[in-house]
């Protein structure tokens, strides 16, 4: 009975992965489009030479018992006016599923042109996912679940390069890097985790004060079709953006953001993929920003 019973707890925490990555890949942070790139490319890190701190917070817009919560932090620093530095702190939670990735990042901005620039970063940091035993109505040293939890943090990381200047914005980043490079031939890598992310956009003045921003983004995530991604920014006078981006996936995000002095504030609605529109409503995302032009060497 014992044998049964830790079976079926197996194939409970599996399915409870896989289901928490397939959300978090179908549907990652908005604020990565337009606001906030450096959640989808490290080589973004300090790419404007500011201070840039950051606080995302996105959940289910329908009140669903144990539904995904994503809590973020970022953080950046261009300490001279080439090199920079940043953090990227995820702590989220999907169900039983606590998920934990820490990652330092390392970005040179390289001028190539009068404002043009070849931006190379790197990500290093460790991950880990884990089971809270509280929430588990079951004996609390079932061996599945201290086996699971004992595996500990892995070592993770991403790589991207970017061309930008006054007009035009070229990304790619690979990402994942434990699962894409590890030769282990006892390493079991799984699904529905991100492998790569590429993005164009150009900026196009509409008059004083307004810009338009056309952006295409091309997503990559293992075992599933990749994703294309593609819609309009808008910014005004430097202070409110808003932006809408249809997805592959069958469902669209619409972001609205306001600066005020040195702080940020953003808004992002998504609905939900249509493979899990049934279990969903959609996210709402909040972001709130602080930044501070720097000095550098």
């Amino acid at each position: 009975m014992k044998v049964k019973m830790n079976i079926k707890y197996l194939f409970v925490l599996f399915g409870l992965i896989n289901i928490n990555t397939a959300l978090a890949q179908l549907s990652p942070m908005g604020n990565m489009y337009f606001y906030n790139q450096y959640l989808g490319n490290p080589a973004m890190a300090g790419a404007t030479e500011k201070v840039n701190l950051n606080l995302l917070f996105r959940k289910q817009f329908n009140e669903v018992p144990n539904a995904p919560i994503y809590q973020m932090f970022t953080g950046e620093f261009a300490y001279t006016d080439r090199a920079a530095v940043g953090l990227n702190v995820d702590l989220s939670k999907s169900g039983l599923i606590n998920y934990t990735r820490i990652m330092g990042s390392y970005a040179y901005h390289l001028p190539v042109s009068n404002t043009g620039k070849l931006h190379f970063g790197v990500s290093v940091g460790v991950a880990k996912e884990s089971i809270n035993s509280a929430d588990i109505t079951a004996e609390n040293y079932d061996p599945v679940v201290n086996r699971f939890n004992d595996r500990g943090y892995r070592l993770d990381g991403d790589f991207g390069v970017a061309f930008t200047d006054e007009k035009l914005n070229v990304q790619a980043t690979w990402l994942n890097l434990h699962n894409q490079l590890n030769t282990d031939p006892n390493f079991v890598a799984g699904i529905n985790y991100a492998t790569f992310l590429t993005t164009a956009s150009y900026k196009i003045p509409a008059g004083k004060d307004l810009t338009v921003e056309p952006k295409v983004v091309y997503r990559g995530i293992k075992g599933m079709d990749n994703i294309v991604e593609g819609g309009l920014g808008l910014t005004y006078q430097q202070k409110f953006n808003l932006f809408g981006l249809y997805h592959s996936t069958n469902n669209a995000t619409v972001g609205l953001g306001f600066k005020y002095d040195q702080f940020n504030i953003s808004g992002i609605y998504s609905i939900g993929p249509s493979a899990i529109r049934s279990f969903t409503g959609g996210d709402f995302e909040i972001g709130l920003g602080w930044t501070l032009k720097t000095k550098t060497k």
